[in-house]
């Protein structure tokens, strides 16, 4: 008699440590993580949703400029573009265990097939944190398990997992909408604010379009420039000057998916003249700013080992 493989030996798993913050399959993808997220520990960002699972222990992620603590059962959703890392927390995060789902939006659009807006769940906060009733969370964990099975049933004809993880995405994208549209299953805990990072976000946030001094960001958090430069990296993961280069890019990004003219981005941003502008943008996206639309078209997936999901090193 054939014995059976173990489900659990069918889920698709990225050891803690992989950096990896790009998409493999160029519309979504679900996978398994086991213990402290140490690949995650520097700022980083990409143009798809993520949703992140708690089914053992506890786990926390700090989104712009807040931590958010998750125990399990939790599911943190995170809006596209928006700077994440893993926030340590004294080990409590070393036997967590966690389902990932990356979904673009364009594969919500076509899910929805025009008639539902599945990525609405997203919509106005960087970062959420929901807790459901036990039988809607066992549910949507059931859906997320069987997409991070890395094959179908065995015997079926190709195209069958395929044919069943729309389903499953659908089913489960369906449910979460339901469940978030009155907001009463947001986590109410308290969010931990990190002054620090609250304070120099905002402050580039507010002065995006000029010349931005590290002097000028010491001065607003009251601390000497080499003290606050290593205060940031060992809070952040990332450097000042990455962590600015990269918000004057996503709101680049911003600019001309709304139709401004190049010239208009780069002042805008910030950049010192078009040559700075083009030079990080390459480096960012690997195409020039005039042809980032036709190759990140709105919910198209990153392209590795172009950014969006480049660490803010």
């Amino acid at each position: 008699m054939r014995q059976t493989e173990p489900v659990e030996d069918r889920i698709r798993r990225l050891e803690a440590w992989d950096e990896r913050q790009y998409m493999l399959n160029e519309n979504y993808e679900v996978y398994e993580k086991q213990g402290e997220p140490v690949g995650a520990a520097a700022l980083h960002y990409h143009n798809f949703y993520e949703i992140i699972y708690v089914m053992e222990g506890e786990f926390a992620s700090l989104a712009e400029d807040k931590i958010h603590p998750l125990h399990r059962g939790d599911f943190l959703l995170l809006n596209r573009n928006v700077m994440h890392k893993y926030q340590p927390a004294e080990k409590k995060q070393d036997v967590s265990r966690r389902i990932i789902l990356w979904v673009t939006d364009g594969m919500l659009e076509r899910l929805g097939e025009g008639d539902t807006d599945l990525s609405a769940c997203f919509h106005g906060e960087s970062a959420r944190v929901c807790h459901f009733p036990v039988y809607y969370e066992e549910m949507l964990r059931g859906f997320l398990l069987k997409l991070a099975m890395s094959r179908g049933p065995e015997g079926e004809p190709p195209g069958t997992k395929a044919a069943m993880d729309r389903g499953y995405l659908i089913l489960f994208f369906t449910y979460l909408n339901m469940l978030c549209r009155g907001g009463e299953y947001f986590s109410t805990e308290e969010l931990a604010g990190n002054p620090l990072v609250e304070q120099v976000s905002a402050y580039i946030d507010g002065h995006m379009e000029e010349a931005i001094s590290l002097g000028q960001l010491a001065e607003q958090v009251h601390m000497s420039k080499y003290y606050f430069l290593r205060k940031f990296k060992e809070m952040t993961g990332v450097t000042v000057h990455a962590f600015l280069m990269d918000k004057r890019l996503i709101r680049a990004c911003q600019y001309l998916r709304e139709g401004r003219s190049i010239t208009q981005v780069w002042q805008s941003c910030g950049f010192a003249n078009y040559s700075s502008f083009l030079r990080n943008f390459r480096a960012a996206y690997g195409v020039a700013p005039g042809k980032y639309l036709e190759f990140y078209p709105e919910g198209a997936a990153p392209r590795p080992p172009v950014a969006f999901f480049r660490p803010l090193w």
